[in-house]
């Protein structure tokens, strides 16, 4: 694509531009292709007046030139989200091959001239600047911005498109690993309209005639075809996952009585994903979940690649739809049932109230970067209706990722005009918060019960000890 040069002479709010130009590099150790794509992507946000503009730049990291995040619009714009401050991103990488096998990132080795690199491109990236940088002369040096992760190797294993969430895929990952020797091996699912975001992450562990450990990393087990992989549900590899399960700390006592009279604690889970929360609470703590994902493909995927079990007899139950209309319709269908005193209420499609509903669900709107939950589930209505679904005892949780702090702010007073007490736990991962709201008091609680030695076990203490009372 050519470029029309006075689209960029300006700072036009989300414009995004993509173009290819000949590599003029002179080396092609890293740079090798003979186009090099171009993309510029101007912030939605609007400078101040009297303020600069500005601009960086970012080499694409080789061998992710068809990664979603760096050759989508919406996975540019959530680059932009992690540099607030910038005006203008200008993206320089290798032009995406197609290929029709699965796609396959290795991480390749560490540049040792990125410096002449950036310096050979830094012409190209200045003539990019709007043109009021060139006001008082030759706008100062560029920055490159870095992009970085711990992904060591990635394929793609599935792809597909699912009716309401858009094509998404899943892949398999090997990570940096902070034990010595040990390997990371992961399954994630993406979808590209959220590309940065990892929706669901897992554990994978892989075998050979059932030996584990085997001590070799992902490509090498790719290479070979008795090579097993098994989701590992039992552990929950995404802190905001266990800072919301620690929520739970602030009842295991009502949960603990509860579970020796033999009653099972019950769990909402609104948003599902491939359900590593569902299966966690499943397995590893003995709720009877019930999980709603709005599309049924997801589910499908869930249930094919990610270990969620649920059909007849088992205690997982899944529920195809929105979670926010869902919940609204039950608790106005209980309300109208109570006033008729209709005793048909346990017929309902939940059958009955729960010890915790959770909220994870992330806005699909690109443009304000990773942020959850969606503006329109931030009603006292919906908050209200979470609420009658729990019993007396119950607790709600929510993920919060906020677009900035007047929202986070308005997330939380909602709930407290809702419920009794709001807490909130700092999962310490660019903004992500998990808020939890209790229904009643809370009684103190026993530290040396069954339930708790159990959670203390299963995950870490570290959140539950951060829990504080806003």
């Amino acid at each position: 694509m050519s470029l029309d040069t006075s689209k960029i002479e300006t700072l036009t709010p989300s414009q995004f531009i993509t173009f290819t130009i000949p590599n003029p590099i002179t080396h092609h150790c890293y740079l090798r292709s003979p186009l090099l794509r171009v993309a510029v992507l101007d912030s939605p946000t609007p400078i101040s007046d009297g303020n600069p503009p500005s601009i960086a730049g970012m080499i694409v990291p080789g061998h992710r030139e068809s990664d979603w995040i760096f050759n989508t619009e919406s996975g540019h714009f959530q680059l932009l989200h992690k540099f607030p401050n910038i005006s203008r991103l200008i993206l320089i990488g290798n032009n995406p091959q197609l290929t029709s096998g699965p796609a396959i990132y290795i991480r390749p080795p560490v540049i040792v001239d990125n410096e002449k690199l950036e310096e050979e491109l830094k012409p190209y990236v200045i003539a990019l600047h709007p043109t009021e940088c060139f006001q008082d002369g030759l706008p100062p040096e560029p920055v490159f911005l870095k992009y970085e992760d711990n992904t060591l190797y990635r394929v793609t294993i599935y792809r597909t498109i699912g009716p309401v969430v858009g094509e998404f895929i899943v892949e398999d990952v090997e990570v940096e690993s902070n034990s010595d020797g040990n390997k990371d091996f992961r399954r994630r699912l993406r979808f590209k309209k959220m590309p940065n975001l990892i929706q669901t992450q897992i554990s994978i562990v892989p075998s050979i005639g059932g030996l584990g450990d085997l001590g070799l990393d992902l490509v090498s087990l790719r290479k070979r075809n008795e090579v097993e992989f098994r989701a590992d549900v039992e552990v929950l590899v995404q802190p905001y996952l266990t800072a919301m399960v620690s929520g739970l700390f602030l009842i295991v006592s009502y949960l603990d009585r509860r579970i020796q009279q033999g009653f099972v604690p019950r769990a909402l889970c609104l948003g599902v994903g491939g359900g590593a929360l569902l299966s966690f609470l499943n397995i590893r703590l003995g709720f009877r979940c019930v999980g709603v994902e709005i599309d049924e493909y997801v589910l499908r995927i869930a249930r094919m690649f990610f270990g969620l079990s649920d059909g007849k007899g088992k205690s997982i139950r899944l529920i195809v739809g929105d979670g926010v209309e869902l919940i609204e319709n039950v608790a106005r269908r209980r309300r109208e049932v109570e006033t008729r005193g209709d005793s048909n209420v346990s017929k309902d499609i939940l059958d009955g109230k729960f010890d915790v509903v959770m909220v994870d669900l992330d806005s699909s709107d690109a443009t304000k970067g990773v942020s959850s939950p969606p503006s329109e589930t931030v009603r006292k209505t919906v908050f209200q209706a979470a609420r009658s679904l729990l019993f007396d005892h119950g607790v709600f949780v929510i993920k919060v990722v906020p677009c900035d702090e007047l929202f986070h702010k308005k997330v939380i007073q909602q709930l407290k005009d809702v419920f009794h007490k709001v807490y909130e736990i700092d999962v310490g991962n660019e903004r992500n918060f998990v808020l939890v709201a209790t229904v009643s008091s809370i009684a103190s609680n026993d530290n040396n019960n069954d339930l708790y030695i159990k959670m203390r076990y299963a995950i870490s203490g570290a959140y539950v000890d951060s829990i504080k009372e806003l």
